[in-house]
């Protein structure tokens, strides 16, 4: 595959994957950060260019040192050609298969082709899919075609107000790191930490602090640039409080130009209530994500 490089050719990359959004959505959320400044050192390979049919975003190989870190060894993966999909992803030159692995995308129909590779390379694949949203001013830029007015909620998609005596916010610190993880469905280990330091250093993040100035909720986002490991203490839910940064962190990545998205579990229907208030749209695909162990 070949390596794009030069800063012109990713661009053209970015405005290609655009217009095919929403399925594209995970890839071009990840092209978008590498033409902001690539924070976290990212390639991408594409099979042909400028007419590519696969492409595939990946760390460089020197991060890559971890066989059992999957959290770094991520690939996003885009492609209108599901033959030529697997072909690509069959080389070793472009997924090291004999490393614990994720695959992410929002094209569910991959899942053929990661279970057709898992049964030639002999390696187990647990696959994932949730619910994927966009924010309304992403979508109003990005994909206008998916916009419904009237399904919007009233009210500008604005949260609750919160006691802002009782809570302060504020951006989370390298030290949250280890709550965060704990409350994060994916993670809960050491590399899933470390992962999370990473992002928390790389981009944009918002708690609420409780009086002793200690984070009760928060957000955050990955490489990839989608929302993610957002989360409450138990003890602080039901206040309206993720949904309040949420709102927060929301205006700030518009104001960046971000594109804003995350994904929700399908049977999370308080999380999904709560995305909707917030005028986020559903897509007609899903997240997904592959996790693969060599066996």
């Amino acid at each position: 595959m070949l390596h794009l490089r030069v800063p012109q050719m990713l661009q053209m990359l970015e405005r290609s994957l655009r217009k095919s959004l929403p399925e594209s959505l995970k890839v071009y959320g990840t092209i978008f950060h590498m033409n902001q400044g690539n924070p976290f050192k990212l390639k991408a390979l594409v099979d042909k260019w400028p007419d590519f049919k696969t492409v595939v975003v990946r760390p460089q190989e020197q991060e890559m040192v971890d066989d059992l870190d999957h959290y770094t060894n991520t690939y996003q993966i885009y492609s209108n050609n599901l033959k030529n999909c697997q072909e690509l992803l069959g080389s070793p030159e472009v997924i090291n298969w004999k490393q614990h692995l994720q695959i992410q995308s929002s094209q569910p129909n991959l899942n053929e082709v990661i279970q057709n590779l898992a049964a030639r390379k002999s390696f187990k694949v647990k696959h994932t899919e949730c619910f994927l949203y966009a924010e309304l001013n992403t979508v109003k830029k990005l994909i206008p075609s998916l916009l419904d007015v009237k399904s919007l909620l009233p009210g500008g998609g604005k949260p609750k107000a919160i006691n802002q005596e009782m809570f302060k916010l504020s951006s989370l610190d390298v030290t949250h790191a280890a709550l965060v993880n704990k409350f994060w469905h994916f993670g809960g280990n050491e590399r899933s930490q470390r992962f999370i330091e990473r992002c928390i250093k790389t981009f944009p993040t918002f708690c609420l602090l409780e009086p002793e100035g200690n984070p009760v909720c928060w957000v955050l986002i990955d490489q990839t640039g989608e929302i993610r490991m957002a989360g409450t203490l138990p003890e602080y839910r039901n206040q309206g409080l993720i949904s309040y940064i949420t709102y927060i962190h929301t205006q700030a990545l518009n104001n960046l130009g971000f594109p804003v998205y995350g994904h929700i579990a399908k049977n999370n229907n308080i999380m999904q209530k709560m995305i909707y208030n917030l005028h986020y749209i559903c897509m007609p695909c899903a997240w997904n994500q592959w996790n693969c162990v060599s066996l």
